[in-house]
């Protein structure tokens, strides 16, 4: 136990003024001597002891003064020890600005009220199983990982927080978090209730865990940095969290894979004019850029600033709206399960547009779903039932039959050819107009080749008069009969061939129309 007459002069500065909540200043008003960076440096008139501070924390010196609240606040010192409230119960805030931790902050298990560390540097701060009843402030502080001085710590880990609960916010703006190739901060189950905010000059060197938070404040990252990922290349894994906001905007750069599997964001899900770049991979190349298999979100906003290095991965996700721009998409994007509700895209007036049909429009947008490995029908329907819902549906006609193209690449040869037939023929029945076509051109090819010459009768006297238009229909069309065809025959051997060939498209022409009609009157 201290006493009073062990206290060093700031120590006592700190113990007098505690009950009354008063802030203790050891800085000088020089910024080259009150720097953070330099405090390994601040001699004894700055330095009070971690014991110190956890025995007014415990409850020494509480006698408080009439009309004031006890608190410890106190700034620009430099704290020898290890700062260790595991498990403690505190009720009075902690307030700590421009200090330098000599040793790591353990707050493990502990139920306190506000506790606020700003701009300050900390080799390590334990908060896991922690309940903080007020905000936990770190804005502008460095929190960095070390070797671990208890049981509870993992080497790799600079700011803990697995299953804490906090009911306020956590502030991290202008924080810095540096674990490389570690755990910037590992927050397994963690409870947010006012909000997690990781804003304007946030930076985070290793990965942030935050499987199965719960986040109904929401999370804001908004012009922050993840410099470099953890041991599996991932920045961000918010894995099962559920979240009312995921704001990743307005200048985010993430250097590794953000991984949103499973999560539930009962609002917005954005990037717009972030920067996201897949961690460098074992072989050529990188590693994902993001992976949002399974998110359900209601408004997803992909607008980034440029081109993402790595694979988007959507398997599964589904989103009420989605907002994209030229700068959306990779070269490889798995697509198989995603459904939207509407799409609306970022015109280069900066406007926000919902997509409007027509053959280019449809065109990029099959060269989206194109990008995804292999063939899969879902996005390609998908695609194709959001044109049917906005009434567009030539542009949904013109999907499917990207789709049956497609398809037909994974077909065997003779498939392909009977494939490829449909196709010119038909359209695969989404394109009937094309039998009217061909139709007409073969009619013209025969009416003009039969008109050069006269054939002969099968029965001289019986037959009907020779119309060559007539007789080129009753070769092509191969159910009923005209007369001509059975009436005449041609000793030409050149027109006799025509002949047996107009016969035969003709019966080719009749089983892509009925296969491609057939098709299409299934599917709808």
């Amino acid at each position: 136990m201290l006493t009073y007459e062990e206290l060093t002069g700031p120590e006592r500065e700190l113990w007098d003024a505690f009950p009354e909540g008063r802030r203790v200043d050891l800085r000088t008003g020089v910024p080259e001597e009150d720097r953070v960076a330099g405090g390994a440096g601040w001699g004894p008139e700055r330095t009070v002891r971690a014991a110190v501070i956890v025995a007014l924390l415990l409850g020494a010196n509480a006698a408080q003064r009439p009309g004031a609240v006890g608190s410890l606040s106190l700034a620009g010192a430099r704290i020898s020890g290890h700062v260790d409230l595991a498990g403690a119960r505190i009720e009075h805030p902690l307030w700590l600005e421009g200090c330098w931790f000599e040793q790591e902050v353990n707050l493990y298990g502990a139920e306190t009220r506000t506790v606020a560390i700003m701009g300050s540097r900390v080799p390590r701060l334990e908060a896991g199983a922690s309940r903080i009843g007020g905000r936990l402030d770190l804005h502008s502080t460095q929190v960095e990982a070390g070797p671990p001085s208890s049981p509870f710590h993992r080497a790799s880990t600079a700011l803990s927080l697995v299953n804490a609960h906090v009911a306020g916010g956590i502030m991290l703006n202008k924080a810095r978090l540096i674990a490389p190739g570690g755990w910037a901060m590992a927050a397994g189950g963690l409870i947010v209730e006012g909000g997690l905010f990781c804003r304007r000059g946030f930076v985070a060197d290793g990965e942030i865990r935050l499987l199965g938070a719960q986040l109904p404040g929401g999370l804001f990252f908004q012009g922050a940095r993840l410099e470099r990922p953890g041991p599996h290349g991932v920045t961000l894994a918010l894995d099962n969290a559920v979240a009312q906001t995921v704001d990743c905007s307005d200048g985010f750069v993430s250097h590794g894979t953000i991984r949103l599997r499973g999560a539930q964001i009962t609002d917005n899900l954005t990037f717009e004019g972030a920067v996201l770049n897949g961690p460098p991979s074992d072989g050529a190349g990188t590693g994902p850029a993001l992976v949002a298999m399974l998110v359900q979100a209601a408004d997803f906003d992909f607008a980034l600033a440029r081109r993402p290095t790595g694979a988007v991965d959507l398997r599964g996700a589904q989103v009420s709206y989605l907002h994209e721009s030229a700068h959306s998409w990779p070269e490889v994007v798995e697509l198989d399960g995603f459904v939207y509700g509407s799409i609306k895209t970022a015109e280069t007036d900066g406007e926000r547009r919902e997509t409007v049909g027509g053959p280019a429009a449809v065109k990029r947008r099959v060269e989206w779903i194109r990008r995804s490995p292999g063939y899969s029908p879902q996005p390609y329907e998908q695609l194709a039932a959001w044109y049917r819902k906005v009434g567009h549906d030539d542009d949904a006609r013109r999907v499917l039959l990207a789709k049956q193209r497609h398809r037909r690449s994974t077909l065997s040869p003779v498939a392909r050819v009977w494939g490829h037939l449909l196709d010119a023929t038909v359209g695969y029945g989404y394109r009937p107009w094309l039998a009217g076509v061909w139709l007409l051109a073969l009619v013209l090819l025969g009416t003009t080749a039969f008109d050069t010459s006269t054939p002969t009768p099968v029965k001289r006297g019986e037959s009907a008069p020779f119309q060559p238009l007539v007789y080129t229909l009753d070769l092509l069309v191969p159910i009923g009969g005209l007369g001509q065809r059975t009436a005449w025959y041609w000793t030409d051997g050149t027109l006799q061939w025509l002949a047996y060939a107009l016969i035969a498209l003709g019966w080719i022409l009749t089983t892509a129309v009925i296969a491609g009609v057939t098709r299409t009157l299934q599917k709808n």
